[in-house]
Order: structure tokens, then sequence, then C-alpha cells
């Protein structure tokens, strides 16, 4: 009786059996459904805690030719696809992604250097991003796909950052979650990570993540190049690299497990809640904070070469508030609100207006379509929680910039006439809007959104224990996936249907408005 290889593959499970050269021609769903097969068994391997299995199967993975087409048109598609690198090269036709296929080989490779560049932050520094080839950004776009079954298995159950079907939402729900109760924890220690992605230790990757050792060196290693001068990189992974975020990720994944050590379960009231380097933890009281949570946290990040920052960690009681991605998380009384931070409403405001008063030569309808994006985007964030009172003075704050915006291009016409010029053509409602191809039938309005009009509705936070990677979850995550669609349709419905969508959360804010002042434990929630 002849025995059975380990590792067994049956004809047609990698694309290599039909090595097309017609780029156009290739059919992704399949190609995405190989790789997929092959995550799964991945996650399959780790969970049964075959660990050389797993290996074995991540070594098929890169190898296979599904994978690396997958992986080009990854970097081909995204919004850096016309960014090079040191080489200067970008691969624009068809050919070239073949090629670039064909050329995603272990033996005898060798990333080049990257292309450092700086970009601003909101306190005014500079971030420096590292760029790497295009070459390269496929390579690492190659082992991701074996590497993240593997991240997402042993992924801390509350961490929400840059992880497939999880987003800021779930990480905002989740806070809300265990703090909206009336015997939830009073206080909140906002953690910040000093230089997370630029001082992770290169030994402890090196050691802990499980992918091909030699080719995770080579791209740590790389180097950078910055006024004509290659410069050595000793620690940290270049913020620009396709695979960064998931060696970040699996860098922070079991502090949750160091918090949960150091307290107790039930009467010290801890939970935890990361989006990638930003995380929050609850607490019954400050010093339990302070003099338990914060030396675990210190333990936990010195090995991995990370520290806490010392400005941006601080303990604050759930009254005064905090601010925690993008938004402030206050209590009045027993009413937690979730709603736009200050800071961001303010940036929004200033952005408005640079689009608006550099537009002056613009046309109406070229006007419209600069401002469209960033309005709806921006509502669409912030739809989860409540921010009504913030969509509505929006709304007001557009509409005079764009008066007077139309009193520049006007100064001499009547109020009256730029109302009926700029405000008319979407009909009684107002708004600003333009009727285009007007010769033919029937034309089409252009109109402006109106971020008032955005439905507020309460985001359903992802199950913490939920792997994509899992076919327990597949269902479950397919559900979510269609209700995620339900749901935008049926608030783009509303939208249509009236101007001024219905004041769904006037009770909520009333207390709120009310107040005078203005800003479960670890593994249950």
């Amino acid at each position: 009786m002849k025995k059975e290889k380990q590792m067994t593959v049956p004809p047609g499970t990698d694309a290599s059996f039909n090595q097309t050269k017609d780029w156009m021609a290739i059919n992704w769903i399949t190609i995405r459904q190989k790789v997929r097969r092959l995550q799964v068994r991945i996650a399959k391997a780790l969970k049964s805690g075959s660990l050389r299995k797993a290996s074995a199967l991540q070594w098929l993975l890169t190898h296979s030719r599904a994978a690396k087409l997958l992986a080009v048109r990854r970097v081909t598609t995204n919004r850096g696809a016309k960014t090079p690198g040191v080489d200067n090269i970008v691969w624009r036709t068809n050919r070239q992604k073949i090629q670039a296929a064909d050329n995603l080989k272990r033996h005898g490779y060798r990333p080049k250097p990257l292309r450092r560049i700086y970009i601003p932050k909101k306190n005014g520094k500079l971030r420096p991003l590292s760029i790497p080839t295009l070459h390269d950004r496929a390579m690492q776009a190659l082992h991701a796909l074996a590497l993240l079954p593997v991240a997402e298995t042993w992924a801390d159950p509350h961490s929400y950052g840059f992880r497939e079907g999880r987003s800021c939402a779930d990480a905002l729900e989740h806070a809300h979650i265990v703090l909206n109760r009336k015997h939830s924890p009073p206080w909140v220690l906002e953690g910040d990570i000093k230089a997370c992605f630029d001082e992770i230790s290169h030994e402890w990757l090196l050691q802990h993540v499980p992918m091909d050792k030699q080719v995770l060196r080579k791209w740590l290693k790389a180097g950078y190049w910055e006024k004509a001068q290659l410069f050595p990189t000793r620690q940290g992974t270049p913020q620009g690299g396709v695979i960064s975020p998931i060696l970040a990720n699996m860098a922070l994944d079991g502090m949750q497990g160091a918090i949960a050590q150091a307290v107790s379960r039930k009467g010290d009231k801890v939970n935890f809640v990361r989006y990638a380097d930003d995380f929050i933890v609850t607490g019954a009281s400050k010093e339990l904070l302070e003099q338990k949570v914060k030396p675990a946290l210190t333990a936990f990040l010195t090995p991995r070469g990370l520290e806490l920052s010392e400005q941006k960690t601080v303990t604050t009681h759930i009254s005064q508030g905090f601010n925690f991605l993008g938004h402030t998380v206050r209590k009045f009384g027993n009413k937690l609100l979730t709603f736009p931070a200050k800071s961001n409403v303010k940036a929004l405001r200033a952005k408005v207006s640079l689009c608006i008063n550099s537009a002056i030569g613009l046309s109406q309808e070229a006007l419209l379509l600069k401002l469209n994006p960033l309005i709806r985007g921006w509502a669409n964030y912030y739809r989860h929680g409540a921010s009504k009172r913030t969509f509505d003075r929006l709304d007001y704050h557009v509409f005079w910039q764009l008066m007077r915006w139309a009193k520049r291009r006007h100064p001499t016409k009547s109020a009256g006439w730029k109302r009926r010029k700029y405000f008319s053509a979407a009909g009684k409602s107002g708004l600003f809007s333009v009727r285009l191809n007007k010769e033919a039938k029937p034309s089409h309005v252009l109109t402006l959104h109106i971020a008032g009009s955005t439905t507020i509705q309460r985001h359903i936070k992802i199950r913490g224990a939920a792997n994509p990677y899992d076919p327990n979850y597949s269902q479950y995550f397919e559900q979510r996936h269609r209700g995620r669609h339900l749901r935008a349709t049926l608030g783009l419905a509303r939208q249509t249907q009236t101007v001024s969508a219905a004041r769904t959360i006037k009770h909520w804010l009333a207390d709120a408005a009310a107040c005078p002042h203005q800003e479960t434990p670890v593994g249950e929630a």
C-alpha cells in the first residue's frame, strides 16, 4: 500500500496548470477561490495545532501562480499603483503585469532600498513614509496572503485595525457597549504607542512571525534612500509597505491577554479596545489603571522594542470625555454619547472652505464633483454616532460658503438672481445644484450632498472571535456583508425621498444640550 504524501494538491488547485498570458482573460473569481481555499487550510492547521502543516501550506501558497497573479493585481489597482519606488518603474500594460507575476520568485530575490518621503501630520510634524518598488510591494502582497490566516487566527478578539471585516465603527461600538451602562467603569486609559511602526524590534519579528525568515530579514534590512544617500534600517517596519500593518498587528497581539493577567476578572471592570496602535483600557479606578494596567503594558511592549507615549497616554474620567478614532466619547449623567471630535469638525470646515475658495474659476459642476465625495465620505464615517446636530451645522457652513462663492463670481447681481441660477435646478428644495445635458431628455440634475440627510444608525459590532478564514464563520460574514448592503440601500432611499431626514436622535441630544459642560470585562464583551 502506497503512503500518501503530507502535502497533496489536486490538479486545478494552482493556477499554474493553466498559465494564461492574457491579463484580461483571467477569471479573478476562480483565482480568489483557489487562494482562499489554501488560506482556509492554513487557518484550520493552526487551529488544530499543526504548525508544520501550516508552514508547508504557506510555502505552497507563496509559490502558486494564483497567489502571484492576485498579488500583482492588488498593487496595480490600489491608490499607490502609479507611485514608483527607487527604480522609477510602474506597471501600466497588461503584458507588464503578466511578466511581473512570472518574476515573483524567492530564488535570487533581493529587495531594493525604500524611497523615503515625508507627509504632514495633524500636529504639524512630518511622518516618514517609505515606499518600496512595485516588485517588492508585489512580493509583500504575495507573502501577506499566506500570513493573513495566521494573523487572524492568533489575533486579539478586540483588535479592529487593519483586519478583514473589521473597521473603526466596530472599535467605537465596542467602546460604547462597555461604557454606556449605569454601572460601567468610570475611568479610561487612553493608550498610544510611541512611533509604533518605526520602533518595532527586528529581532522580535524574526523570532515570532511565522513566515519565510530569509525574505522577512531582507525586507527589514533593505535600508532607504533619502537625498541621494543610503541609510540602514535597524528597527521598525516601513510605513508604506503592504505587509507592515500585518507585522505591527502581530507584534501587538497578546496585549489583551497581558492586561487580563494583571487584573481580576470582575471587580476591576477592565475592558480593552484596540485599533492599530491606538487603544483604550477601562477600569473601576484611576489607581488600578496607573498601578496595574500601565506596568503590564510596559512589560508587554519592552521586549518588542516599543514604549508608551508619555504625552498621549493619559487617564480620563468618562464624564470629562476622551477622543478615540476621531470621535469624542463622553457621558452626560447616565447617557453616553459618541459624536465627532471638535478638532475633526474644524479640520473639515477648513478643508471645505479651501475647496470652495480655490474653485472661483471652476464651473458649478466641477465644484460639486469636488465637494460631494468630501462631504459624503465624512458623513458616512460619523453616521453611527450622535452626529445629527454636527451634520446640520456643517450644511449651514457649506451653504454660506457657497453663497460667498456665488457673490465673488457675480458681485453686481442680486441675491435672488444668484439663488435662481445656482440653487433652483433641484426644484423648491433650494439646494446648490446644476442641470446637466440640458439638450438631452431626460436631463440630469447634479445636487450638493446634504450631510443632514445621512441616516443615523447604530453599527452592529462584529463578534470578537469571528475569523474570516474559519469555515464556521463563513455564513456569519456573508450575512454581515448582505446586511451592510441592505442598510446602505435603505439609507440611500430615505435620502432621495426627503432632503431633511427625520431627527431620529432628537431625544438623545436633548440631555446633552441641557448639560452645562461641553467633550464587560476583558474577553467577555
